[in-house]
């Protein structure tokens, strides 16, 4: 089940590539760049030094943020594989330690790039950093990263500070993996399957399967040219969305029991939350990854305004996702928290009791 996308597109890890081949293509690619163009702005530069520092680079590590999602290794995967077709030497890594690639996205192409952050460069000589909101996000590779002499940042996310040598940050992007696509556009690499399908997990992931505010015509134009080249879209959805073991259905049941509503919170629009104690998850042998999607459960209720769920780590570190519906910035009151991320999606880790963390967030949300 695991690997019905891939099978969908080419051979998972081809990397088969046309267009541009050599430095002097994808430097000369500025010149012709197909569809239209971007504005002469300080944006444009941007695009343009970094394509000109890939050119010129022999080696590229690719990293995305600690515990991927659909997006960030989605982002890292399509931008490597473009790479290598280039004959670039790429290594995609994201640090954590163990790494671990949640099952849901095991369908991938290109994880044969994938190397532990102890195998990248202490100072590589040109990093690309996908979906990463904050610093605290590279984990193991913050050292690395910063070693390079040119980090570029691309990502999507409002509450983005701006780190690196180069950002190439878009906060009314729906999801990283549409900076990818440019990216790839400027490189002169067409799309083929495995390409696609890597993007298309990256925007369906970040999107909510095209439901979420920030999809726009634009995204469903991409979505359209992704499936173009033959990817099974309701496979790639299904590995998504719709496959879990039954030891999460246990999980799910024990949260859904926790949860609690509390109808004053965010200035009386309510807030429902729960949390996923780690011994929960040994005794169903279920992953932190695999319920990621809890969230999108929990925000369900009419009655609340804002979704909390707190998952706990071995350390007793808890990870905290939330959601809003539109009246209230959870960017904010997780980056209050020491996270970030988006006006309605953001997330937090805290090293707390639970009762403590609930009690900062509640403190931290205010009505838009």
């Amino acid at each position: 089940m695991a690997g019905e996308p891939a099978a969908a597109g080419s051979a998972a890890g081809t990397g088969s590539t046309t267009g541009a081949s050599s430095t002097d293509t994808v430097e000369g690619a500025l010149a012709v760049l197909p569809g239209p163009r971007a504005e002469e702005s300080g944006a444009e530069l941007v695009w343009q030094q970094v394509v000109a520092e890939i050119g010129r680079a022999r080696s590229v590590d690719l990293i995305c943020h600690i515990c991927p999602d659909g997006d960030a290794l989605g982002s890292a995967l399509a931008a490597a594989l473009a790479l290598r077709g280039l004959g670039k030497e790429v290594r995609v890594s994201f640090g954590d330690d163990p790494q671990i690639v949640p099952e849901s996205l095991a369908f991938l192409p290109g994880q044969e790039l994938i190397v532990p952050a102890a195998a990248v460069p202490d100072t590589p000589e040109l990093v690309l950093c996908f979906d990463v909101a904050a610093e605290s996000r590279l984990g193991l590779l913050h050292g690395k990263a910063f070693a390079a002499p040119v980090l570029a940042v691309l990502d999507h996310h409002a509450s983005n500070p701006g780190f690196g040598t180069h950002q190439l940050i878009d906060p009314t992007a729906p999801a990283t993996a549409v900076l990818v696509d440019e990216l790839l556009r400027r490189l002169g690499v067409e799309l083929d399957q495995d390409l696609a399908t890597c993007l298309y997990t990256g925007v369906a992931t970040d999107t909510g399967s095209f439901k979420y505010r920030a999809t726009t015509p634009a995204t469903h134009e991409l979505a359209a040219r992704l499936l173009a080249t033959g990817i099974r879209h309701d496979l790639i959805a299904r590995q998504l969305w719709d496959t879990s073991s039954f030891g999460y259905l246990k999980v799910l049941a024990g949260a859904l029991d926790r949860a609690v509503y509390e109808p004053a919170a965010a200035g009386g629009l309510g807030l429902v939350w729960t949390w996923v104690p780690y011994q929960d998850l040994v005794l169903f042998s279920v992953t932190v990854e695999e319920i990621e999607g809890l969230i999108d459960i929990l925000r369900r209720p009419a009655e609340a305004e804002v979704a909390l769920v707190l998952k706990q780590d071995p350390d007793g570190t808890l990870r905290g996702s939330s959601r809003s519906k539109g009246a209230v910035d959870v960017a904010a009151a997780c980056a209050a928290l020491g996270g970030g991320g988006h006006v309605f999606a953001a997330g937090f880790s805290a090293r707390e009791d639970v009762a403590a963390v609930v009690e900062r967030f509640r403190a931290a949300l205010r009505v838009r």
